[in-house]
C-alpha cells in the first residue's frame, strides 16, 4: 500500500514536469510568454533594447548568469492575445530589489511601471504570482521589457511569465484561495485538536505536531502571498525570508514529531545524533540565509537545499530503523508522510537544478502537508489508542502486583498490610475476631515446618468457610488470623472453634485455636489500634482460661 501511494505521488509530480504542463497550472493562467535575458550594462536604455532583441540570450539557463542586474525581454506578443480585455502580465515572485516594467505598443508608445520591494507586494496574487495590469490602447501590445535590479537568481531572473485577462486572474485566485483556505482550516482544526489532547494526555509528539502545524500555517500565509494582502507594505524579500525560516521550522518540528512518535527503541544513539544534526542544519541554514541574504545568496540557498537533502537521508534512516525494530507505527507513518517526503525530494532536486521549475512543485508543500495532516490525524488517533491500551495494561499489572503484595502466599488470605488497607476507613460498627492457633510451636516441633504450613492452610480454609459474605479474613501474624465483619453479621465464635476441631490435621494431631473479639468503629488508624488492643486482651483471657475457647471484650 505504501509503495503504491509513493508511486502515485511521484507519477503526478512527473506529469507536472512534462513539457507544456506549466501552461495548465492554476497560478500560471493565460498565454505563456517566452523571455530572454541579458546582463545590465551602463548606457543601456529601454528604447535601444527594444530595438535590438538579438542582444538577449534565449537559450542559456538563466541561473548560469549568477546574481546581479538584468534586462529581460519577452518574445513578440501574438496578435490574438493583444485583444484580451483588461490584460495583465503575471510572473513568479523572486528575490529582487526592484523591477521596472516597460510595455511597448505598436504605435511606439512605451508604458512604464516601477515596482520596488514594497510595490511588488501590492501586486502579489495568491500563489505568490506578481500581476501587473497593462493599460489598454488602440495600438496592440508588441513586447514587454523588465529591468531587474539586484536579482539573486537562485531560481531564475524571470520565470512563469503569462498574459491573462481579468477572468483568468480571478479564477486563478479563487482556485488558490480554495486550496489555501482548505489547508488553513484543516491546520487550525488539527492544531486545536492536538493541543487540547496534549493538555489532557501530555504526549510529546502532540506538542511537536502542533509546532509543525503552527510553522506550516505561517508558511502558507506567507508563501501563498496572502501575507502581502494582509500587510501590503511588507517588503517582498522579507516575505521570502519568512518562507525559508518557516519551512525549515516545520521540517524540524516534523523530525521532532517522528522522534517522539516512534517507540524509544527506534531512535538509538546514532540516529538521535543524526536527527539533532539535521535539525541544527535546517534551523542554522535558514537563520543564516534570513540574516545574511542577499549576500552570497546562491551559496546560502544551496546550503539550505543540502540541509533538506540531509533531512531526506535522515527520514530514510528513521524508516529503515523502524522497519528493523518492527515498530507498530511504521506503516501509519510511511503512508502519512509518503507524499511530503516525495515532494520534498522533488523540491530539493529543483533547488539543486536537477529538474525544471514548476508552479505546483513550488506550492507542493501545502498540498503534501494537507494530505499528511489528514492521514496523520488517523495515525495520531491510532498511536493514542495503542498508548491507552498500554496504559490500561500497565494499570492492570499494577493492580495485580498490588494484590500480590497484599496476599499471604502461604494461605491465600490477605496479609496484615492488605487487611489494614481494606479495613481502616469503613463506616459503622464492626466486630473483630482475633484467632490464634494454640501451642503452634509444639505443632512445628512435632510435624516440622512443612507440616506447620499445612496446618496454617487448613485453619485458613476453615476460617474462610465459616466467614459470612463481605467479611475480611486475613493472616496478620505467624499463627494469628483476623476476621472483620459487620456487627450484626451471622458469625459465631463457637462455630469457628467447632469447625477447626473437626478438621483433619496432618498425622491426625489435634489442633485448637483461641479467639478474642470485640465490637466498635474502625474509621481511622487510631480506632483500629483501639479495637485490636481490646480483641487482643480478650484473646489473652481465652488463653489464660485454658485455650480452645473464645472471649469477647465489652465495648469501651
Amino acid at each position: 500500500m505504501t509503495r503504491g501511494w509513493i508511486i502515485a505521488v511521484l507519477a503526478a509530480l512527473a506529469a507536472l514536469m512534462l513539457p507544456g504542463a506549466t501552461r495548465a497550472q492554476a497560478g500560471l493562467v493565460g498565454t505563456n510568454l517566452g523571455v530572454c535575458v541579458t546582463r545590465a550594462a551602463p548606457g543601456m536604455t529601454p528604447a535601444a533594447l527594444f530595438a535590438s532583441p538579438a542582444r538577449f540570450d534565449c537559450e542559456t539557463p538563466q541561473r548560469r548568469f549568477g546574481s546581479g542586474d538584468y534586462w529581460v525581454l519577452s518574445k513578440r506578443i501574438p496578435t490574438a492575445v493583444t485583444t484580451i480585455p483588461h490584460m495583465r502580465v503575471r510572473f513568479a515572485s523572486l528575490w529582487q530589489d526592484r523591477l521596472t516594467l516597460y510595455a511597448r505598443y505598436a504605435d511606439g508608445h512605451v508604458e512604464t511601471q516601477l515596482l520596488d520591494g514594497r510595490g511588488v507586494s501590492r501586486h502579489i496574487q495568491l500563489g505568490a504570482i506578481i500581476e501587473v495590469r497593462l493599460p489598454m490602447r488602440a495600438a496592440p501590445l508588441e513586447r514587454l521589457l523588465w529591468h531587474v535590479e539586484h536579482a539573486t537568481n537562485t531560481r531564475a531572473v524571470m520565470m512563469g511569465v503569462t498574459l491573462a485577462g481579468m477572468r483568468d486572474s480571478t479564477g486563478a485566485n479563487l482556485t488558490m484561495a480554495a486550496i489555501y483556505a482548505g489547508f488553513g482550516g484543516l491546520a487550525v482544526a488539527l492544531f486545536v485538536y492536538n493541543l487540547a489532547l496534549w493538555f489532557v494526555l501530555r504526549h510529546r509528539f502532540q506538542l511537536a505536531y502542533c509546532a509543525m502545524l503552527a510553522c506550516l500555517g505561517v508558511y502558507a500565509l506567507s508563501s501563498s502571498g496572502a501575507l502581502a494582502w494582509i500587510w501590503p507594505d511588507v517588503a517582498n524579500n522579507d516575505r521570502i525570508r519568512l518562507n525559508y525560516v518557516m519551512l525549515a521550522g516545520s521540517a524540524s518540528a516534523a523530525l521532532v514529531f517522528a522522534r517522539c512518535f516512534f517507540e524509544e527503541r527506534v531512535f538509538g544513539r546514532r540516529l538521535k545524533l543524526m536527527a539533532a544534526a539535521t535539525i541544527a542544519g535546517l534551523l542554522g541554514s535558514s537563520a543564516l540565509l534570513a540574516a545574511a541574504a542577499p549576500w552570497r545568496m546562491m551559496l546560502l540557498d544551496k546550503l539550505y537545499a543540502f540541509a533538506f537533502a540531509f533531512l531526506l537521508v535522515t527520514a530514510a534512516a528513521v524508516l529503515w530503523r523502524a522497519w528493523r525494530e518492527r515498530s507498530n507505527y511504521l506503516w501509519l507513518f510511511a503512508i502519512a508522510w509518503a507524499s511530503p517526503i516525495a515532494l520534498a525530494t522533488v523540491r530539493v532536486a529543483g533547488n539543486l537544478q536537477l529538474i525544471g521549475w514548476s508552479f505546483w512543485v513550488d506550492n507542493s508543500t501545502i498540498l503534501a502537508m494537507a494530505t499528511e495532516a489528514l492521514l496523520s490525524s488517523v495515525a495520531i488517533a491510532y498511536r493514542i489508542r495503542l498508548l491507552s491500551k498500554e496504559r490500561d495494561e500497565a494499570r492492570e499489572q499494577e493492580v495485580a502486583a498490588r494484590l500480590l503484595a497484599d496476599i499471604d502466599p502461604l494461605t491465600g488470605l490477605l496479609n496484615r498490610r492488605g487487611f489494614l488497607r481494606e479495613a481502616i476507613g469503613r463506616g459503622g460498627d464492626h466486630r473483630l475476631f482475633i484467632v490464634d492457633i494454640d501451642h503452634f510451636k509444639r505443632v512445628n516441633d512435632t510435624l516440622g515446618h512443612d507440616g506447620g504450613d499445612e496446618v496454617l492452610r487448613i485453619v485458613a480454609r476453615s476460617l474462610r468457610a465459616v466467614a459470612p459474605a463481605g467479611a475480611i479474613v486475613a493472616r496478620i501474624g505467624g499463627e494469628e488470623f483476623a476476621i472483620l465483619t459487620g456487627v450484626f453479621a451471622p458469625l459465631d465464635a463457637q462455630a469457628m472453634l467447632g469447625r477447626i476441631r473437626a478438621e483433619r490435621m496432618p498425622f491426625d494431631i489435634t489442633v485448637t485455636v483461641s479467639i478474642g473479639s470485640c465490637a466498635g468503629g474502625i474509621e481511622s488508624e487510631a480506632a483500629w489500634k483501639s479495637m485490636y488492643r481490646r480483641a487482643d486482651r480478650a484473646l489473652f483471657e481465652a488463653k489464660a482460661a485454658g485455650r480452645d475457647r473464645a472471649r469477647c471484650e465489652a465495648a469501651a
